[in-house]
């Protein structure tokens, strides 16, 4: 990878960049703090009931919006782009659950189970998943209104039109792909009632990606002119392939 020309920075004394440092330490402890607050607000939010089933093709056979739960009470759906007609997932959607794997163990034994969705044919997706060698739970919605309902997914008809609705608000169709990315939460009671908690879309989900978090700190951070345009499938990366194009569709 070449890294983007930038100049050096100050070449200061010790002093001077402890001085630097704790005010940069000010803001992110502000940022901290904010992050707290946010995470409160969430768990805060109130709820919806699901009035509506769902039907999910599984290499199991078809499974209801309830069996995804597998057993516990909370449910995270990553809404994963891959259409019908795609052949492999979205690059950034791959980016992000190459970091799921290590921490199913973690969620299970917490209550929480991860479940991708994605409107690919199931046997589209199992191919696309034994390539990337992941273990995380990985069904189908084809036939189904889920990612419609969840604003993840658009037909011709509506990017046809000025704008879309996703991320909560009107999007320019122009900004728009037949599938965008998304997670969702559900909690299910005792009496097997199942809610709709939280949902967040676009950049919402990317504290969830770890290699970000870490590439932060370093000197040239992200390195990227356009969100995550340095990531590609973890096997395409030199020398394994340099002829696909990297995108966040196909």
């Amino acid at each position: 990878m070449n890294v983007v020309a930038s100049p050096m920075n100050p070449v200061v004394s010790r002093e001077e960049w402890l001085e630097a440092r704790r005010r940069l330490l000010q803001l992110e402890k502000e940022e901290t703090r904010l992050r707290d607050k946010v995470r409160t607000e969430r768990r805060a939010l109130p709820w919806v009931k699901m009035d509506k089933d769902y039907v999910f093709q599984t290499p199991e056979g078809e499974k209801h919006l309830s069996d995804l739960f597998d057993g516990r009470s909370q449910l995270l759906v990553y809404h994963f782009m891959m259409g019908p007609e795609w052949d492999a997932g979205c690059v950034g959607c791959s980016f992000h659950s190459d970091h799921v794997d290590g921490t199913l163990a973690h969620l299970n034994h917490h209550d929480v189970t991860y479940v991708a969705v994605s409107r690919a044919p199931i046997d589209k997706i199992m191919a696309y998943k034994a390539r990337m060698a992941w273990k995380f739970p990985w069904v189908s919605s084809h036939g189904s209104d889920f990612n419609f309902d969840f604003h993840v997914s658009f037909t011709p008809e509506d990017l046809a039109k000025k704008t879309v609705y996703y991320n909560f608000r009107a999007t320019p169709s122009a900004d728009a792909h037949d599938e965008l990315p998304g997670l969702s939460a559900f909690y299910r009671n005792d009496k097997g009632d199942i809610f709709h908690t939280y949902s967040t879309y676009a950049r919402g989900g990317e504290e969830l990606i770890g290699t970000l978090m870490v590439l932060d700190p370093a000197r040239f951070g992200r390195n990227e002119e356009g969100t995550m345009d340095f990531v590609m499938r973890h096997d395409e990366y030199e020398p394994a392939m340099e002829s696909e194009a990297s995108s966040c569709c196909h």
